[in-house]
């Protein structure tokens, strides 16, 4: 282990860089999340004394550390959307979860199954923990900082955003059904299945999205309509207070036994609608938002650090495949065969499908998976083809998400210019609905 100065160290280095790195990358073919993942790579490469990272081992520590990095980015994520919630207006979003999601996870786990001969509960689980997206691994492809026009956000940005809001909530039910799978052998399977169709799918899922209406409902009022100026806390215009929330919201939804991802990402949406053009959002999403790269900075240095020391050991050609195989085939097949009656265009449509990152999320619902059952595959091969999926993903979507989307963005200003033949420049509203 390091010693507390060079732990003092690598912390005041790495917050700067965090604070630093993204603005020398803007623009190239390069994302944050990738330059911490190849220093913590380097760096273990170097005579520098770094932590022994081993998540098999510090399982507890993995799982909390991802968990509190997913639930920052969850509440950045609701109070940046523009776009109120509908059924139109995200249908996109409605597509991705209901078409793309379940049909990668059955492909996944079907690959699993059949290419590393793993039990069905372990191939489901792989399935279910590589199901979560995550733009903030790509900051291009998610949108920006709250504005008061709801429709200034392009329909990739927009859907790959809300997407990841979501569907890191709802893979929960499908990691209790791989619990409940590998659990089967020590009694009837029978009462599992109605109990994770009653409680895990059904109670859960209510619990969460009731918990975060109420909390933001409630949140939203003291912010903005509580009746004395010093309860109303948008007047003071204090960013920690987004924290609160997201713990909040949290916590509360997981004392009732609900799912709280679910329950953050629709306390910030609900939040986000109780006075849409105030500014006082900007400071709470500024606010969570630095908060979450500091974190996405720590994690992904560790990641590589990790993987310098042997994380892909344990990894076989076949799980590679599997992981190649969601980054390159089903995840773009899935999404595109989503989004065909929505309103993003043919290129919209192949950024949509292929930008489906995968991050954060999945190495917490691992170690989430891994303290609850045993799944008779050893620890370190799930936790090899998990990495190397994240790995690959960071490195494959960081050095393309720039300059994809900014072709993107130069050709629906282009489109607007020629219809228009001229005159002012175009609004960023009419940027945005430019369809490609």
């Amino acid at each position: 282990m390091t010693s507390a100065d060079h732990l003092f160290a690598l912390l005041g280095a790495g917050a700067l860089a965090a604070a630093v790195v993204p603005r020398l990358v803007a623009g190239r073919p390069l994302s944050m999340p990738l330059v911490f993942l190849l220093c913590g790579i380097a760096l273990q490469l170097l005579p520098v004394p770094l932590p022994d990272v081993d998540p098999v081992r510090d399982r507890a520590l993995a799982e909390h550390l991802t968990e509190v990095c997913v639930i920052v980015s969850l509440m950045g994520a609701g109070l940046a959307l523009n776009r109120p919630v509908g059924r139109l207006r995200w249908r996109a979003t409605w597509r991705l979860l209901g078409i793309t999601m379940p049909l990668s996870i059955a492909v996944v786990a079907v690959l699993a199954w059949w290419l590393l001969d793993w039990p069905v509960a372990a191939a489901l689980l792989i399935a279910a923990v590589l199901a979560p997206t995550d733009p903030v691994l790509a900051s291009e492809v998610r949108v920006g900082e709250p504005t008061d026009s709801e429709h200034d956000e392009d329909e990739v940005r927009f859907a790959l955003t809300s997407e990841a809001g979501l569907n890191d909530g709802l893979a929960f039910p499908v990691v209790a059904a791989a619990v409940a799978l590998a659990a089967a052998g020590t009694g009837p399977y029978g009462g599992r299945l109605g109990h994770w169709l009653l409680v895990d799918v059904g109670y859960k899922c209510v619990v969460g999205v009731l918990a975060g209406l109420l909390v933001g409902k409630m949140l939203g009022w003291l912010f903005f309509r509580a009746g004395r100026q010093a309860m109303r806390l948008s007047e003071h215009r204090e960013g920690f207070v987004a924290l609160a929330a997201t713990f909040l919201a949290y916590g509360v939804t997981e004392l009732l036994h609900g799912y709280g991802f679910l329950a953050v990402f629709i306390t910030a949406c609900r939040i986000r609608a109780a006075e849409r053009s105030h500014g006082y959002h900007v400071v709470l999403h500024d606010f969570v938002e630095q908060i979450e790269r500091l974190l996405t900075a720590v994690l992904l240095f560790l990641l590589g650090v990790y993987v310098a020391q042997g994380a892909l050991a344990a990894l076989t050609w076949q799980a590679a495949v599997v992981g190649l195989l969601l980054l390159f085939v089903v995840r773009p097949l899935t999404g595109w065969a989503a989004q065909f009656g929505a309103a993003a265009g043919p290129r919209e449509r192949a950024v949509i499908s292929f930008f489906g990152i995968r991050g954060i999320g999945s190495l917490f619902y691992l170690a989430y998976a891994l303290g609850v059952e045993t799944f008779h595959v050893p620890a370190g091969e799930l936790w090899a083809l998990v990495t190397f999926t994240v790995v690959v993903s960071v490195i494959l979507h960081g050095v393309t998400a720039s300059p994809v989307v900014s072709r993107l963005d130069r050709l629906r200003v282009l489109r607007v210019r020629t219809r228009r033949g001229g005159g002012r420049e175009p609004s960023e509203d009419e940027v945005a609905n430019e369809r490609l």
